[in-house]
């Protein structure tokens, strides 16, 4: 008898708490799934690479587009994507053998496309990857969907320089297969044949622009001083956390240790009477 009312405790505390830890042990799951098939396509890349090295050794050249400028994240769709300090962002074509800005000849005046790439593609530690390898990861509106990357995504070089103008994501990344993307830029209309190596930037989310304020939002609320959210003059707990310099993280930790707490001596005091 005395089991059963304890059992009939137990249920609704335990049920939640089960369920919560089934739902952690399968998103863990379904990430080092993810991170095992990741890890197996870039070998099975690097394998195949190495092998065409030799078939690919006339594709290499010494001329390649770089991003000057890292992004400004985080990145919302819909918003201007920029440069850091809110500066357009740049690209260069610059000689890999002198690390050079290439300031003279028909390349240095050539048309530049910024693409949206897959966030996992980097290429080997050289980052010498082939042309293939790039437009296979460059990523593609989804189906009854505006094109990813909208504005102005052509620029041209002049003297080896270009600023990008202004470019949106129309898509958050939530849907690749990385979860993340990148912007590439490559060459086009490339007359001569001559191959110039493409630019990459840096992985990023893309959020979608709706939970851009819950985002900032979010910022702030963990970042105020909880004497802030309180009553000055009259609140006598205002001034027992202006004292301990709370914030709300830290009574967010007070309130879950009390929780555990009372958790903690709810169980103590049924076990205890369960024996009597």
């Amino acid at each position: 008898m005395r089991m059963r009312s304890v059992q009939h405790l137990l249920e609704p505390i335990l049920e939640p708490l089960i369920r919560r830890v089934k739902y952690v042990i399968g998103v863990m799951c379904f990430s080092v799934k993810e991170k095992v098939d990741l890890a197996r396509r870039k070998h099975l890349t690097n394998m195949k690479r190495n092998c065409g090295k030799e078939m690919h050794a006339s594709e290499s050249c010494s001329l390649q587009l770089q991003f000057s400028n890292n992004l400004s994240l985080p990145i919302f769709t819909g918003t201007r994507i920029e440069g850091e300090d809110c500066s357009n962002l740049k690209v260069a074509l610059i000689d890999a053998l002198t690390g050079q800005i290439v300031n003279s000849g028909p390349e240095s005046s050539a048309k530049v496309e910024i693409v949206v790439l897959e966030g996992d593609f980097d290429g080997d530690e050289s980052d010498n990857w082939t042309l293939e390898e790039f437009k296979n990861n460059i990523v593609r509106e989804r189906e009854g969907k505006k094109p990813l990357l909208t504005g102005d995504v052509c620029l041209n070089l002049k003297e080896g320089d270009g600023l990008v103008g202004e470019i949106y994501f129309t898509d958050n990344s939530s849907w690749t297969r990385s979860r993340k993307f990148r912007l590439g830029a490559r060459v086009v209309d490339n007359s001569d044949g001559t191959r110039i190596r493409e630019a990459i930037t840096e992985s990023f989310i893309v959020r979608d622009h709706r939970g851009e304020c819950e985002y900032f939002y979010f910022i702030l609320f963990f970042s105020c001083d909880i004497s802030r959210l309180l009553d000055r003059d009259n609140s006598h707990l205002t001034q027992m956390l202006m004292i301990l310099n709370g914030t709300l993280p830290f009574l967010f930790i007070i309130y879950f240790l009390c929780v555990c707490a009372l958790v903690f001596f709810s169980f103590k005091k049924i076990f205890n009477r369960s024996k009597e």
